[in-house]
C-alpha cells in the first residue's frame, strides 16, 4: 500500500455522534476549573466538560454522590482504587512516557491505520509518521478534588481526560467499516490485556463504557464492577455479584447468568464479541428483556449446549432450564452478518463461545488474524498481578457500614497524587 492516505466514504466516526444537549450543574470543584457543559449522565453521577484554568487544558470532571447508597459506595471505591494502581502500574497518564507498560503505537507495515479528523471523513493514513505516539486505552485520574474534611465529604470529582463520545452514540448515528471495526476492537483488547494481566476482570464492558474523541482513541471506562479472578467466584456469600449486576444485560455471558463453576476473565471476552457484532450490523446481538429471554436469543444462536457445555452448568435449577427448551439449530454467522469480513466472522466464532473454557483468550483475540495488522506484543500493555486483598472490602461488604465505606473512600482521595497538567 502506497504512503497516500486512503479515506473511507462513511462519516467520521466520533465527530458525527449525537452530543446531548449543553446544561449547567451545580460542581463544587474550586477556582481552578471553569466547569463548562454537561456530556453525560449514569444512576449515580454526572459528567461535565470544563477547563483547568492554570494549563488551558479542557479535562472531564465526574461528579459522583456515591453516600445515598452502599452499593454505589462501593462501586466508587473500586473505581478509584483500581485506576489508581493502574495509574502507579504505568497503564494510564500518571507515569512517564518512558515506562515499559505503556501502550507505543509503532509502524510494522504500511497497512497499519491511524484515524485523523479531517474535514467531515475519517482519513485513514500510514502509521510511519506517529512511530513515537502513545495511545493509552485506560481512562486516567488527572486529580480528584480533595474535600475540606471527612465531615465535609459529600461529593466525589475525579478530574480525568476529556473524550467527546462514546461507542454507544457512533454505533446509534453511523455505519462504521470494517476499518474500523479492528481498530476499535483491537483498542479494546489492549485494555483488556493490561486488566487480565493484573487478574482483574472489568464485568461491566458495553459500547457506552468505550469513550472515543475525534481521532478515533479508545479509552475503557467504568471500573465500579471490576473484581480481581480471585474473588468472581459464585459462592453462597457472592449474591452481591449478581445484586449488582443492574447493567444492560445484553453484553453478559451464558455463564453469569447459569451460575457456571467459576467466572473467569471469559467473561470480557464475550462482551467484547457482542460489541463486534454490534458494529457490524448496527443493532445489539442479543437484546434481551430479562433473564430468560436473553438466553433464549443466546441459545438461537449458538444452538442448544453440548452435553460438556451442559454439564459445566452447576445449579440444578439452570440445568433443568435448559434441558426444557427446545432443541436449536446453531446458525452460522455468515448468515447473520452477510457482508462482513469472513476473518470478523471467525472471531466472532471464538469469543462467542458458550464455554468460557473453550473461549479465546484476551491474549489470542490480540493475535487473531483479523487484527493482524495492529498486533504487537512487544506493544501491548501489561500490569503486575494485584494482590488478592486490594479489593479485600469487597469480601466483608455486608459488614462494612456506609461511614466505615465512607472513610475508605476519604483516604484514597487525600492520598492521591495529581497528575502535573500542562
Amino acid at each position: 500500500m502506497a504512503d497516500a492516505a486512503k479515506k473511507t466514504k462513511h462519516s467520521h466516526a466520533a465527530s458525527q455522534a449525537a452530543q446531548p444537549a449543553p446544561r449547567k450543574v451545580r460542581f463544587n470543584v474550586g477556582t481552578q476549573y471553569q466547569v463548562l457543559d454537561v456530556v453525560g449522565e449514569g444512576a449515580y453521577g454526572i459528567v461535565c466538560s470544563a477547563v483547568h484554568r492554570p494549563s488551558g487544558r479542557k479535562v472531564a470532571i465526574k461528579k459522583i454522590m456515591p453516600f445515598d447508597h452502599s452499593m454505589f459506595c462501593l462501586r466508587t471505591l473500586r473505581e478509584l482504587k483500581l485506576l489508581k494502581f493502574l495509574s502507579e502500574a504505568g497503564v494510564s497518564e500518571n507515569v512517564s512516557v518512558q515506562s515499559s507498560i505503556l501502550i507505543p503505537v509503532k509502524n510494522h507495515m504500511t497497512v497499519r491505520l491511524l484515524y485523523g479528523l479531517r474535514s467531515s471523513e475519517c482519513e485513514l493514513v500510514t502509521m510511519s509518521s506517529y512511530a513515537d505516539d502513545f495511545i493509552l486505552q485506560i481512562i486516567s485520574i488527572l486529580d480528584i478534588i480533595k474535600p475540606a474534611s471527612l465531615e465535609a465529604f459529600k461529593e466525589v470529582y475525579l478530574i480525568q481526560e476529556l473524550m467527546e463520545t462514546d461507542m454507544h452514540r457512533v454505533i446509534r448515528t453511523q455505519d462504521l467499516s470494517d476499518d474500523h471495526a479492528q481498530y476499535f476492537v483491537y483498542q479494546t483488547l489492549r485494555a483488556l490485556k493490561a486488566l487480565h494481566s493484573a487478574d482483574v476482570i472489568h464485568r461491566d464492558l458495553k459500547p457506552s463504557n468505550l469513550l472515543l474523541n475525534a481521532n478515533c482513541d479508545l479509552k475503557v471506562c467504568d471500573f465500579g464492577l471490576a473484581r480481581s479472578v480471585k474473588t468472581a467466584e459464585p459462592s453462597g456469600t457472592e449474591t452481591g455479584f449478581m445484586t449488582e449486576y443492574v447493567a444492560t444485560r445484553w453484553y453478559r455471558a451464558p455463564e453469569i447468568m447459569l451460575t457456571f463453576k467459576q467466572y473467569t476473565k471469559a467473561i470480557d471476552v464475550w462482551s467484547v464479541g457482542c460489541i463486534l457484532a454490534e458494529m457490524l450490523s448496527g443493532k445489539p446481538l442479543f437484546p434481551g428483556r430479562d433473564y430468560h429471554h436473553q438466553l433464549t436469543l443466546i441459545l438461537d444462536v449458538l444452538g442448544t449446549p453440548t452435553l460438556d457445555e451442559f454439564y459445566a452448568i452447576t445449579t440444578r435449577r439452570s440445568r433443568d432450564y435448559i434441558r426444557a427448551l427446545p432443541f436449536r439449530k446453531k446458525k452460522p454467522f455468515s448468515q447473520l452478518f452477510p457482508n462482513a469480513n469472513p476473518l470478523a466472522l471467525d472471531f466472532l466464532t471464538k469469543t462467542l463461545t458458550f464455554d468460557p473454557k473453550k473461549r479465546i483468550t484476551v491474549e489470542q483475540a490480540l493475535a487473531h488474524p483479523y487484527l493482524e495488522a495492529y498486533h504487537d506484543p512487544e506493544d501491548e500493555p501489561v500490569a503486575p498481578p494485584l494482590d488478592p486483598e486490594f479489593f479485600e472490602f469487597d469480601l466483608h461488604k455486608d459488614d462494612i457500614s456506609r461511614e466505615q465505606l465512607k472513610e475508605l473512600l476519604y483516604e484514597e482521595i487525600v492520598t492521591f497524587k495529581p497528575v502535573v497538567m500542562t
